[in-house]
């Protein structure tokens, strides 16, 4: 759309700004004058609608920015729930559309819902009646509302449902986790605010020992053996920052953020040639492995049932980032509407990473060694029990890693010998199995927006009369030419990679450049084909997909994960069986972990970490880091 100068209203000066608090008070005036806003309607989602790809690559600096914002409203009185499309720079509602939950599933649970669980179930005679067989207080049980799947449970169709866990506190300081009161449930309407079911399997022994890992009478004294390490840049930082976007050494991208994926990276080029387009966490799932009645529906959709980076951490300096840091706040809507800031939301900083390259050869006398050195972007999230970090890495040979680090608590339960599902982290305490199952969405833009996957792997050769000692092998290249053929599973028996190459862009010997995704190849997800999180979390059912590129199909597992029955999202886009070979394509690839807890996880687990990498292979002619110069002398030296 073209718009004239008097229309132009807001500050951006590029389609992809990130959202202001401004931008948000003006989104919420046009909802309230157009009669969507009430005393009872909460913001469930609020993100910038990012203009379509063309769009944005057509832009020029100076020219009118058009600012539309994605709105999903819900009704606390009747559960009812709207999907918007509001201008700001029109001052004008695009679109309303309802949204039947049966269908399209619900829209996320919000903190206004989480802050009334525990009076509804504290209200149900039938939940205190199970605490008081316990011998436990109602007031001394924290209520954890977690996400309620979808199942054939009667009377869930249609309404707005979690389940709720307890978990004893013994005081204000003490950790709950440390103490789940096993064996019971209870099923909450949100709307009705009510109770629905209780569920008392068993009674269990609540676990007493505590876990309070910030308590020195359970840590004992600090250690006194560590000695400090500075990092310090005298000159400064190397990257140069104007708004959002960011400039590092070859590297040009710009920075985003929402509450769904938190942290985004847009229009990454190195060199002035584009590598990705979009880069992002668009959803993730964390399905439990304990089938009793009690847990058997614990599955979370952290990205879509959560929002999760809404509860992004502002970091600190010296804790969470280290050296010469530059920080970057982020705005989101608070359940009304109103902007709230997250200071030092994205912490930005340089790493020395080791020996980039070096030689030393025999005949021509040289000795030469080169530091490795990469841009760390990163933010971090508590989401109930678990914290998680994602760190993008870019590198000075045009790598690009993306690190995910999982750390915090793990989700308890009680422990009695001869589980099968959980690990014993203490005296009577349990930590089921568990997977962390990440989707990362990759629009790729390798040289120019048509590209095409190669997938590419080893290949034994027997003895033959061309290898009579057996020795060769080679690599095996297959072109994926469909979205049915691109949904892949990694193999690292046989170094299996995907290359993401421009059939119409080639290096000086030829052959097509290209940027190879190297996966870790960790399981994919467990759980039977017939279940019903196969169904919900479909993405992490393969380690790749392809498709093609279309600006609606955003999140994995579909618009609206919470409550939804299953089949959107890649799925349902996939079953067109689009071309994706010289096309403008979208990888979403499946990386995480497969966790059975450890007694080194308790009672705070030390960071675990999964990832993936993108790596340059014949985008360059040769080694793009033969100019980067040696270490200053002062710099290595020993004891």
């Amino acid at each position: 759309m073209t718009l004239t100068d008097d229309q132009v209203t807001t500050t951006a000066t590029h389609p992809l700004d990130p959202v202001t608090a401004a931008e948000i008070t003006a989104a919420r005036g046009v909802l309230a004058e157009a009669g969507l806003l009430g005393d009872a309607v909460r913001f469930a989602f609020f993100a910038l609608e990012e203009p379509a790809k063309d769009e944005v690559l057509a832009f020029t600096p100076g020219s009118p920015v058009e600012r539309r914002f994605r709105v999903v409203l819900l009704d606390l009185a009747d559960g009812s729930s709207r999907d918007v499309v509001v201008s700001t720079t029109r001052s004008t509602v695009d679109s309303v559309t309802g949204i039947d939950p049966a269908v399209s599933g619900q829209p996320p649970i919000i903190d206004t819902e989480f802050e009334l669980v525990e009076d509804i179930v504290n209200g149900s005679e039938t939940w205190c009646a199970a605490l008081a067989r316990r011998g436990i207080d109602p007031a001394s049980v924290r209520s954890v509302p977690l996400s309620a799947g979808a199942y054939d449970e009667p009377g869930e169709a249609g309404r707005r449902i979690v389940r709720v866990l307890g978990f004893q506190q013994f005081h204000e300081k003490d950790h709950p986790w440390a103490h789940p009161v096993d064996g019971l449930v209870a099923y909450v309407d949100l709307t009705r605010r009510e109770v629905v079911r209780v569920l008392d399997h068993r009674e269990l022994p609540v676990p007493q020992e505590p876990g309070n890992f910030d308590d020195p009478a359970q840590t004992g004294p600090h250690r006194t053996t560590l000695k400090p390490i500075e990092i310090t840049q005298p000159d400064g930082p190397s990257f140069a920052v104007d708004g959002s976007r960011v400039r590092w050494e070859n590297w040009d991208l710009r920075l985003g953020f929402n509450e769904r994926e938190g942290l985004t990276l847009h229009q990454l080029s190195f060199h002035e040639r584009p590598v990705l387009y979009r880069a992002s966490v668009a959803e993730m799932v964390v399905p439990y492995a304990d089938p009793s009645p009690v847990r058997f529906w614990q599955n979370y959709f952290d990205c879509g049932e959560y929002m999760f980076a809404r509860y992004t951490n502002s970091l600190e300096l010296g804790c969470d980032c280290l050296g010469e840091i530059r920080y970057f706040d982020a705005t989101v809507a608070d359940d009304l509407g109103e902007p709230r800031t997250i200071g030092n939301a994205i912490c930005m900083h340089e790493e020395d990473f080791g020996v980039l390259w070096k030689h030393s050869d025999m005949f021509a006398g040289s000795h030469e060694t080169r530091r490795q050195r990469r841009l760390v972007i990163s933010f971090f999230t508590t989401i109930g029990n678990y914290d998680y970090g994602f760190y993008w890495y870019l590198y000075l040979d045009g790598t690009i890693q993306l690190e995910a680090k999982a750390t915090g608590i793990t989700f308890t339960s009680a422990y009695t010998e001869g589980q099968d599902y959980a690990t014993q982290l203490a005296p009577g305490l349990g930590a089921p199995y568990h997977q962390h199952l990440f989707s990362a969405r990759l629009d790729m833009c390798v040289d120019g927006p048509r590209n095409a996957v190669d997938e590419v792997e080893a290949q034994r050769l027997p003895v033959s009369a061309e290898n009579p000692y057996g020795n060769a092998f080679r690599e095996s290249r297959t072109r994926l030419t469909s979205e049915s053929e691109a949904a892949r599973v990694a193999d690292n028996s046989r170094a299996r990679a995907w290359h993401i190459v421009n059939p119409e862009s080639r290096n000086r010997l030829g052959r097509n450049v290209a940027y190879a995704l190297y996966p870790e190849g960790q399981p994919t997800l467990l759980a039977d084909e017939s279940s019903s999180i196969h169904q919900r979390a479909a993405f992490a059912t393969k380690h790749l997909w392809v498709t093609r590129y279309d600006p609606a199909e955003r999140y994995p597992a579909g618009d609206l994960v919470n409550q939804h029955p299953g089949g959107a999202g890649l799925p349902a886009w996939t079953a067109a069986d689009r071309s994706v070979d010289g096309e403008d394509i979208v990888l979403w690839h499946t990386f995480g972990l497969t966790h059975f807890p450890r007694p080194e996880d308790w009672p705070v687990m030390p960071v675990d970490y999964a990832g993936f990498t993108l790596k340059p292979v014949g985008f360059f002619d040769r080694n793009p880091t033969l100019d980067v110069p040696p270490s200053a002398n002062g710099h290595c030296h020993g004891g």
